[in-house]
């Protein structure tokens, strides 16, 4: 069989309807929402909430008990169905030690040196975060007392706290092997145990990290999503799906789903207007060449600091926006890279409608920028 080539817009075609974000307003659920596989995003006011709105969930309905927040892929907060927490802890922990050790960084060296492996530190901090959050917890509190029980290999001198403290990394990625949920809307965030909680001994291949980044944010190759799980590529490249097809994108040769092939080649995205959020996994992906051939594009999307949100309509990233809130004002700022048609203007100014709604305040002005 010859290699299929296939075009950019092929490719955020699929994604856009992999990732459900053609989906009308009320038309999906937790339930059968693909994102909650993988875990939305949450961070900043327009996170995972927002993640599942663009996709069709009216969220407000969404019963409290229904979602779980957990520290997951590269430390970050990610929501994801309570029915699903035991499969989820399985697929998002390291594949191996080595794995473990990239993911938890600098902390690995002083492990290693004292002759502690890394699976086996996270391990032991677990245990000990277990052990404190008995009943909730705030993050600090939980920092401090880890600090006074941890041996030196687990501390680091934090120069902009002044105190000594557990390594970052490894206290969020031993949580969920201590069976703790972050509570919704807490800031600092507050630890609390998960009921019931127990690892599941399998990964079905619904939750399998390498197979939803080829089912969500493919085709790719081993070296993206190795860099968006922060694995080592040659874990990723050893347990890389048999059942993929190779296709060519850009001159690059990539893998797909053999199962999604004719979903990639269907064509592109029409009739999609959406106002992601910064940190939405959509331009999450790590080929941000594809979705963006710009520089000056690029940069605005993925500063150091500061992310804006992305426009995307008919299949493709338009702009950014910013909200500006001052007291009950929302304001949202639009700066489109090109003129658009009237009726997509009007579905961007749909959407920031939707936004002040999905925040609870009135839109007070919005303004665009070309």
């Amino acid at each position: 069989m010859d290699t299929v080539e296939v075009t950019r817009e092929q490719v955020l075609g699929f994604r856009i309807r992999a990732q459900q974000l053609d989906r009308a307003a009320g038309t999906g659920s937790v339930e059968d929402t693909a994102l909650l596989d993988y875990g939305a995003q949450d961070t900043g006011p327009d996170g995972a909430l927002w993640a599942l709105q663009t996709r069709g969930v009216d969220t407000a309905s969404v019963p409290d008990d229904a979602l779980s927040m957990l520290w997951t892929l590269r430390g970050g907060p990610h929501l994801y169905r309570r029915a699903d927490l035991a499969q989820v802890a399985a697929a998002v922990a390291p594949f191996d030690d080595d794995d473990a050790g990239k993911r938890i960084y600098d902390a690995s060296k002083p492990l290693r040196q004292a002759g502690i492996g890394n699976l086996e530190a996270l391990d032991q901090v677990a245990a000990q975060m277990r052990k404190i959050v008995s009943k909730p917890t705030v993050k600090g509190d939980v920092s401090g007392r880890l600090a006074a029980v941890l041996d030196p290999p687990h501390l680091r001198f934090c120069k902009p706290c002044g105190v000594t403290h557990a390594w970052e990394m490894p206290f969020r990625l031993a949580a969920i092997r201590a069976g703790l949920e972050l509570e919704p809307g807490t800031s600092p965030p507050v630890l609390r145990r998960i009921p019931g909680f127990r690892v599941s001994r399998t990964v079905p291949p619904r939750f399998d990290v390498i197979r939803t980044y080829l089912r969500l944010l493919g085709p790719a190759t081993p070296k993206q999503v190795a860099a968006f799980l922060d694995a080592p590529v040659k874990a990723v490249t050893a347990r890389w799906p048999a059942d993929v097809t190779e296709v060519v994108v850009a001159a690059q040769k990539r893998s797909i789903l053999t199962a999604d092939l004719d979903a990639l080649t269907a064509g592109p995205a029409a009739d999609v207007t959406r106002l992601l959020g910064p940190y939405d996994l959509f331009v999450q992906a790590k080929d941000r060449e594809l979705l963006v051939d710009d520089p000056a594009r690029a940069k605005a999307i993925w500063p150091v600091l500061g992310r804006p949100g992305v426009v995307l309509v008919d299949g493709d990233l338009l702009g950014t926006w910013r909200p500006r809130k001052q007291g009950k004002k929302f304001r949202l700022d639009v700066d489109l890279w090109a003129p658009v048609p009237p009726g997509r203007r009007k579905a961007v100014e749909e959407q920031a409608e939707r936004l002040a709604a999905f925040r609870d305040i009135p839109l007070t002005e919005l303004t665009f920028r070309t």
